[in-house]
């Protein structure tokens, strides 16, 4: 029996999951991000802005839906060219809740200040502390209140896997975020990361995001926009329809090549890409998956795979200039 691991019907979208407006630091106004990633093939934006959630409805169309979201920021105690940080992004299941949970107006550093003492909040002021106990308790209660939670940028962050793996409930983490090396040199692509995350007992997804600031422009080789996606499978463009594809995980993470088929059928995986060199098939298990290669001058466009008698599976497919698009891992149960 065929079963499809990226949904046979719908369409894909395309979408930026990690952006910075002049709500907080980021040199383009929401409608201008907009605008700059819709010319650009996207379906899709959250605004994550740090600290701040804000609702950006009034900039969707027919043709693009903004999620609303922020970045949730733990900063340790020391001097910020050595301090390590987990930053989390939260996604609100229902676009218009703008209700923000273990609020801290002294963390608002940048942007749109303003807003402070209008934010609507659940509980007191929360005095967050750089401890796995306290970046616990915050994901615990952006899940209660109706957030969707995930893991930014592992490689900036410079935490160890352990501190990573004791974090429980995020729906997805950064295997690959574009600022941290066309801002700051730092190579953020996290596959072993997240096989880590995985090997942990963590089911979560994978993403590939942007976390645009700056205000390059577009033909700029620093450009920090475009340079790492999600395609999002859904029935249509709809805040309700986009969020649970997201919780399903049906989606992908790229920052170039594209899936356009993905499923099994009697014990074996078939993948159908865009044009690629590699198509690589990894498992928690040996002989671990196997790999399809294209000789010099040639290109491949689908691969098939055994699938592993238990743990999960997961792909990874390599274009001619190196870029990796990821799938989840499925899980053979």
């Amino acid at each position: 029996m065929k079963k499809y691991l990226l949904p046979e019907d719908g369409n894909y979208y395309k979408a930026n999951l990690h952006a910075h407006s002049t709500v907080s630091d980021g040199a383009y106004t929401p409608a201008e991000l907009k605008e700059l990633y819709k010319s650009h093939g996207y379906s899709i934006l959250a605004l994550t802005d740090h600290e701040l959630l804000v609702d950006h409805s009034d900039l969707d169309d027919e043709d693009f839906l903004t999620l609303t979201s922020l970045e949730y920021a733990f900063i340790e105690n020391k001097p910020y060219s050595h301090a390590r940080t987990i930053e989390l992004n939260m996604f609100a299941r229902d676009q218009h809740n703008e209700t923000q949970v273990c609020f801290d107006p002294a963390y608002v550093f940048h942007g749109e200040k303003w807003r402070v003492p209008d934010v609507k909040r659940v509980g007191d002021i929360y005095k967050r502390s750089y401890k796995v106990e306290s970046i616990q308790q915050v994901i615990d209660e952006a899940r209660a209140n109706g957030f969707l939670v995930s893991l930014n940028h592992p490689g900036y962050s410079m935490e160890t896997p352990e501190f990573f793996g004791a974090l429980d409930g995020l729906f997805a983490m950064e295997i690959y975020n574009h600022i941290s090396f066309i801002g700051s040199g730092v190579y953020d692509y996290n596959p072993a990361m997240y096989d880590d995350m995985l090997r942990r007992g963590k089911r979560l997804y994978c993403i590939a995001a942007d976390d645009c600031h700056g205000g390059w422009r577009d033909e700029s080789p620093k450009c920090d926009r475009y340079g790492g996606f999600v395609m999002i499978k859904a029935d249509e463009l709809e805040y309700s329809k986009i969020i649970s594809a997201l919780e399903n995980g049906d989606f992908y993470a790229s920052p170039g090549p594209l899936i356009e088929e993905l499923y099994v059928e009697d014990g074996v995986a078939h993948i159908r890409t865009s044009a690629a060199k590699y198509i690589a098939m990894n498992t928690c298990t040996r002989p671990f998956g196997g790999i399809a290669a294209a000789g010099e001058g040639e290109y491949i466009f689908e691969a098939t795979f055994k699938l592993p008698a238990s743990g999960y599976f997961r792909f990874d497919v390599i274009d001619e200039r190196g870029r990796h698009a990821n799938t989840r891992a499925y899980f053979v149960e």
